[in-house]
């Protein structure tokens, strides 16, 4: 039987079949992260337990902001805007970075979440027809960035201004063009970040990249490297990059970037799948029905996320790696008022034509 419209005759929306896909690749790639911390974990006398926090974090705010944004596609995502600088207030210790500040400021969980709430207050702009309350919530994302500014974040203010800029002029963006240069953004951090700890740049270009980095940072980068090329198959284990010998390893835990962090603990195959992830999130923002201004708001403000993680040890704070997820599930939820429309002409009476 042929389908007539828009809607397939089978009942089954060209829609709902790209949201299964995208679930799918997401179930398979946060199950990969999963099965493959504990393997090294197992191989290596690893403590899984961060990464599969992180993996059970982003798949619970995930569902969450598909359900929140199906039932309330407005009132959720500002809800989210505000509780952003609520749990950064609430939690003083969010920022792990006052050790380790550059130019633009404090390199952490604050930073990250900030930018999340941004993003979500201006994909609840795009979600709403009322133009005064589109305005509302914009001022939101604007009173976040200077309340980051104000709270010391400096890179926060930045990434939060950067979200707003990007999302009034998303309008102008095909959905297709603007998810490649969001991915090209994020590879390229994180290529200079890896170039940094590989020592592969000239001089030059290797002190303007890292300009700004404390000499520790850059440190724990080269610790991170060498863990990562000495055991490249299955690294050092899931939460053993402390004991790498280093005595500033030992002192801080982490290397202070998601990449090189996964190299040196998970090998090159916990990279893939870091890189898995981040893409999925990408692809589901790219596959979804969801206008594409929305969808490419939240694509920046994961992508900076991504920026700020290559650099920072953001996604080693629960409230982060969860509000990347809820933004993902917001951008890609499909409100309920829209099925209903969608479905509320009767079917014609007699063979379909």
């Amino acid at each position: 039987m042929r389908s007539t419209g828009l809607v397939p005759a089978d009942g089954v929306s060209a829609g709902g079949d790209r949201r299964d896909v995208s679930d799918v690749v997401g179930v398979l790639v946060l199950g990969g992260c999963a099965v493959w911390s504990l393997v090294t974990a197992a191989l290596r006398d690893g403590r899984p337990e961060g990464v599969l926090l992180a993996v059970l974090a982003v798949s619970a705010g995930y569902a969450a902001g598909r359900i929140g944004g199906a039932l309330l596609p407005v009132a959720v995502p500002a809800a989210c805007a505000l509780a952003g600088p609520v749990v950064t207030l609430a939690a003083p210790g969010l920022d792990p970075g006052r050790g380790f500040a550059v130019p633009l400021g404090h390199l952490g969980a604050t930073a990250a979440l900030l930018t999340l709430s941004a993003g979500a207050a201006c994909c609840a702009a795009w979600a709403t027809p009322v133009p005064g309350v589109r305005t509302a919530l914009r001022l939101l994302a604007a009173g976040i960035a200077v309340a980051a500014g104000v709270a010391g974040s400096v890179t926060g203010c930045v990434c939060c201004a950067a979200v707003l800029v990007c999302s009034l002029g998303a309008g102008r963006v095909r959905r297709g063009p603007g998810v490649a240069a969001l991915t090209l953004l994020t590879a390229l951090a994180a290529g200079t970040a890896w170039a940094v700890a590989a020592d592969v740049l000239p001089a030059g270009l290797t002190e303007s990249a890292a300009g700004g980095l404390s000499s520790r940072r850059v440190g724990l980068w080269h610790d991170a490297w060498r863990l990562a090329r000495s055991h490249w198959l299955l690294g050092v284990g899931p939460g053993r990059f402390g004991q790498s010998g280093s005595a500033v390893a030992a002192a801080d835990g982490t290397p202070h970037s998601a990449p090189l962090q996964m190299a040196a603990e998970q090998g090159l195959a916990g990279v893939a799948l870091l890189a898995a992830a981040f893409c999925w999130l990408l692809y589901a923002l790219w596959r979804t029905d969801r206008p594409a201004p929305q969808a490419l708001t939240a694509g920046v403000a994961l992508s900076l996320l991504a920026v700020v993680a290559s650099v920072g040890n953001a996604l080693s704070f629960t409230a982060v790696t969860a509000g990347a997820g809820v933004l993902a599930g917001l951008a890609t939820a499909h409100p309920l008022a829209e099925e209903a429309e969608s479905g509320a002409r009767p079917p014609r009476d007699g063979p379909a034509e």
